[in-house]
C-alpha cells in the first residue's frame, strides 16, 4: 500500500510552500522506497515549537523527520527523551550510517553535523572550528541531494540565519518549505531569514 504523501496544509502557526510541479512528480513515483523526509531546523526557543509540531503529527504518516537543533557542545542530549513524551513515532538519537526509516524521528546529537546519503545518516564532527556554525544549512542541502522533490525543510525559532540556504537548495529541487510564522517564533531571526531567502508566496 502506497503512504500518503505529505500534506501541504498550514496551521495557523506555519507558513508553507509547494509548486505544483513537485506535487505532479511525486504523484508518479513510488512512496514505498523513497518517501519523504522532513528535516527540521531550530534553535532558540525550538523546543516549545517542536513539541507542539509533533504532538499535532500522525504517527503513520509515513515520512521520517530529523531534527537539527543547536545544542551546547558540552550539553548531554536529551532531545530525544523528551520529544518521546509528545509522539508515538519512535524517537531516536542519531548515530552513523543510521539508515532512515518512515514514521521515525530523529535527533542530531550535540557537537556533530550530520548529514544524509542514500538514505543513510552520517555523523561527522563540527566543519567550523571556530565562529558560526550552520549544522541546518548542512543537513538541509544533503537532504535536497538525497531526496530531490521528497526532501521538505522546515524552520522553526531560533536566532540567526542557519537554514536558510539550505531552504533554498531544497526549493531548487522541488521540495517542499516551511517556516514558523515570526510572531508565533519565540525568537524569529531564523524564520525572518528564511522568509527572506525563499518564501514568496504565504499560505497562512
Amino acid at each position: 500500500m502506497k503512504s500518503p504523501p505529505p500534506t501541504s496544509q498550514s496551521s495557523d502557526n506555519v507558513i508553507v510552500v509547494s509548486s505544483e510541479k513537485s506535487k505532479s512528480k511525486r504523484a508518479g513515483k513510488s512512496e514505498t522506497s523513497d518517501f519523504p523526509i522532513v528535516g527540521i531546523g531550530a534553535s532558540a526557543g525550538g523546543l516549545e515549537a517542536l513539541e507542539q509540531f509533533f504532538s499535532n503529527m500522525a504517527k503513520d504518516s509515513g515520512m521520517a523527520f530529523v531534527v537539527i537543533q543547536h545544542l551546547d557542545p558540552n550539553h548531554v542530549g536529551i532531545m530525544p527523551e523528551l520529544l518521546q513524551r509528545i509522539t508515538l513515532m519512535k524517537v531516536i538519537q542519531a548515530t552513523d550510517h543510521l539508515r532512515v526509516k518512515p514514521n521515525c524521528v530523529y535527533v542530531i546529537p550535540p557537537n556533530k553535523s550530520l548529514s544524509l546519503l542514500n538514505g543513510d545518516l552520517h555523523l561527522f564532527d563540527p566543519v567550523e572550528t571556530r565562529g558560526l556554525r550552520l549544522p541546518v544549512d548542512i543537513f538541509f542541502r544533503s537532504l535536497a541531494l538525497d531526496r530531490q522533490e521528497k526532501s521538505i525543510g522546515i524552520i522553526l525559532s531560533g536566532m540567526g540565519s542557519d537554514g536558510s540556504l539550505g531552504l533554498k537548495a531544497i526549493k531548487e529541487k522541488n521540495g517542499i518549505v516551511a517556516v514558523q510564522d515570526p510572531a508565533s517564533a519565540k525568537f524569529d531571526g531564523m524564520p525572518r531569514s528564511a522568509i527572506e531567502a525563499v518564501v514568496q508566496i504565504l499560505l497562512r
